[in-house]
């Protein structure tokens, strides 16, 4: 997998990736259940984020997660041992071209995966082939067109958007949420469905407004001022303005949305 995973490998994004999965734990996770005996293989496991949650939702399947940064499985691995985990196991590998014979898993996972891929059909079938039939893959994926806000803001819209282009330039896609759908159907998985899964916070959830607003959105948006300013897509006092602006809906009266989606589709 050649393709620019624009958000860098530093240890801030990593402990970002850490805030995102333990605050979305309930919203995107708590239907994702394998029974005892399955073989399920996590595509695109990065540092793990998602990993203990799988692998502790569903103790008596076996995991073999696998990403193609080797410091990123490193850390998923170191991650997986502090927690005591014993179902599962790390490997390297692209995964346009994993060493996995056909029909070697009963499911397949990913999650913010197909958004730094320039070719996320392809991608999931590769993944298909891994499959047994009637075997099923589960893809999460965000969409940075679902993002609104209270207070508005032109400059938070123009931070936000410094993303999308930088993901677009490096081969990726920030507003793929929405094509959850079509993308599996385009791959031949059958029997699929998709639920929309909102993020709704106000000052009445305080766990969100810290943990998403501030420690997963904005943290994301704010670790691209440097390669933002660089490619010319914005000035310093406009990114800032908008960094703030993000800032400026985690007070009492703001408001932020954000929406994922998860789709499930089966092998034929």
């Amino acid at each position: 997998m050649s393709d620019k995973y624009v958000h860098g490998y530093h240890p801030r994004e990593n402990e970002r990736l850490q805030d995102q999965a333990g605050t979305l734990v309930e919203l995107l996770h708590a239907d994702t259940f394998y029974s005892p005996g399955s073989r399920v293989l996590e595509a695109g496991c990065g540092v793990g984020a998602q990993t203990i949650t799988l692998a502790q939702s569903s103790p008596a399947a076996h995991f073999t997660s696998v990403d193609v940064n080797a410091a990123s499985v490193a850390e998923a691995k170191r991650r997986a041992d502090l927690a005591g985990l014993t179902n599962v196991e790390f490997a390297q590998g692209d995964l346009f071209a994993l060493p996995y014979d056909g029909a070697s898993f009963d499911h397949v996972f990913l999650c913010f995966v197909l958004e730094h891929l320039a070719r996320p059909v392809e991608a999931l079938a590769s993944l298909r082939r891994l499959l047994r039939p009637e075997g099923t893959l589960t893809l999460i994926e965000g969409d940075h067109g679902s993002t609104y806000f209270h207070p508005e803001s032109a400059a938070a819209r123009a931070a936000i958007q410094c993303q999308v282009t930088l993901q677009e330039q490096a081969g990726g896609n920030a507003l793929i949420g929405r094509q959850v759908y079509p993308l599996l159907v385009e791959a031949t998985f059958t029997k699929v469905r998709v639920s929309p899964r909102q993020v709704y916070v106000d000052a009445s959830r305080p766990d969100l407004v810290e943990g998403f607003t501030r420690r997963t959105f904005t943290a994301m948006i704010e670790g691209l001022r440097a390669p933002a300013l660089q490619a010319g897509l914005i000035t310093p006092d406009d990114f800032e303005a908008g960094i703030a602006a993000l800032h400026r809906t985690t007070q009492a009266d703001g408001v932020f949305c954000y929406t994922f989606f998860k789709g499930v589709g089966t092998k034929a």
